[in-house]
């Protein structure tokens, strides 16, 4: 039960660390589509702003050669002759209108906001100025927009295709990942020859393989010393049994009376206790084998209980035969009925229906802990439902029920209606008989709900 927790754990941050529950392949394409996108029209301003610069640039070197035209044919013939030339234009910029007073001939862009406006003038001999006006022309502002037009049409099928490579790249790693989850998962649930390396498989090498050899390293790891900690155990308790014994033994031999009885008490608990630990040994080490018999689970469990607790209530809604271990079904059936008499509070109901069984009490209900990661060794609880016993008794009523096939359940019983929050009126542990029976090789049955 410890290696399972670990190994879930280890699970649980695996799957975060990459990422599978969050879409790794859309994550992915969406930050692909980002960058391309933005890649995109960075380089589509760039290319327009360019293109439009030497446009403009090459209007103006026009512009230029016309007002030399233009200069050479008034100082020849006195008059203006060529088209849109004006001698001291009023509308002539000022920024050009200050170039042409220190003698230069120059010329200037003229943008607001539409076409552009492009200016030339000259200064003259006899002191005027002649300048020359003309816009841009369509011919180049069609050249602009067929460039704009086809740098969307670049950008948009940059975007797009980003997001068809995201999706094949993040699909492929993401299949990557999720194999590797599936089969960490198996791992936790206990198969321990499945590898998370070998179930990547592919000829890629990438992050994922050194992550899933990470994860088979620790697993392995973590593997040995439990199996370490399960065998120290098991051989302490194996040595403790014959002294304990022998302590039992010596114990009957004492005169009668009330030390005899305290000695003799605390003498049958520490046989107990060995006895425990040395069954959950056997059932972390999963060697144990069910011995199968057809019984009448519904039968079998009343006469049970009513020799175990008199007192507890039985119903048998739904009989049914089941082909299971009647010795591990009544160890597991007796932890649970024990469990509820040394922490919860009476009346104890015992509900068969089909291959269902339910125990229930009406004390203050299962701690968190053990609702959320199961029953532990040595941890009996909160303070209101524990104080008494080594936490071994659902442990090991869970360990049985892997035996069987089973699965066992634990949840707090709550009013309809009453939030997550409210005191619990009782503890139900529930364990669901497999439809087949486990087979000779140990292998169980996937459980529905």
């Amino acid at each position: 039960m410890r290696m399972r927790g670990h190994l879930r754990r280890l699970v649980t941050a695996f799957v975060r660390q990459a990422g599978i529950g969050a879409g790794l392949r859309w994550k992915l394409s969406a930050a692909i589509a980002l960058v391309g996108a933005l890649v995109a029209v960075a380089l589509s301003l760039v290319v327009h702003n360019a293109a439009r610069v030497s446009m403009l640039d090459n209007a103006r070197d026009l512009a230029d050669e016309r007002i030399m035209i233009a200069q050479r044919n008034y100082e020849l013939s006195g008059r203006l002759n060529f088209p849109n030339t004006k001698l001291d234009d009023p509308q002539l910029p000022a920024e050009l209108r200050a170039k042409v007073e220190e003698g230069r001939r120059a010329t200037y862009v003229a943008d607001r906001g539409g076409a552009p406006d492009i200016w030339a003038a000259v200064p003259l001999k006899n002191g005027h100025v002649m300048s020359l006006h003309s816009g841009f022309t369509d011919r180049s502002s069609d050249i602009l927009k067929d460039l704009d037009q086809a740098l969307w049409i670049g950008s948009l099928a940059t975007v797009l295709g980003g997001c068809a490579l995201g999706v094949l790249i993040g699909g492929h790693l993401s299949r990557r990942l999720r194999k590797a989850a599936t089969a960490a998962n198996r791992v936790a649930g206990g198969e321990t020859g499945v590898r998370v390396r070998d179930a990547i498989g592919g000829v890629v090498r990438d992050e994922t393989d050194d992550l899933a050899s990470a994860v088979d390293a620790m697993a392995d790891a973590l593997r040995q010393r439990l199996e370490a900690e399960r065998r120290v155990t098991a051989d302490i308790a194996h040595e403790l049994r014959t002294p304990v014994t022998g302590l039992l033994t010596a114990a009957e031999l004492l005169p009668p009376g009330r030390p005899t009885e305290l000695v003799q008490d605390r003498a049958r608990a520490m046989r107990t206790l060995v006895e425990d630990v040395l069954e959950v040994a056997r059932l972390d080490s999963a060697s144990e084998r069910a011995e199968l018999q057809d019984i009448l689970l519904g039968e079998f469990v009343a006469r049970r209980v009513a020799a175990k607790d008199p007192d507890a209530v039985v119903r048998v809604t739904h009989e049914s035969e089941v082909t299971t271990d009647p010795r591990r079904l009544e160890r597991v059936l007796f932890n649970l009925l024990a469990n509820a008499a040394r922490h919860g509070a009476p009346p104890v109901e015992v509900t068969v229906e089909g291959r269902v069984v339910r125990v229930r009490d009406h004390g203050p209900g299962f701690p968190e802990d053990l609702l959320a990661e199961g029953p532990s060794r040595f941890r009996t609880g909160s303070a209101d439902r524990a104080g008494r016993g080594h936490g071994l008794g659902l442990t090991i009523a869970a360990g049985q029920a892997r035996v069987l096939g089973a699965r066992l359940t634990f949840r707090n019983v709550r009013p309809p209606g009453a939030p997550p929050d409210a005191p619990p009126e009782g503890a139900a542990a529930v364990l669901w008989l497999p439809e087949h029976a486990p087979t000779n090789t140990g292998s169980y049955p996937v459980l529905g709900q």
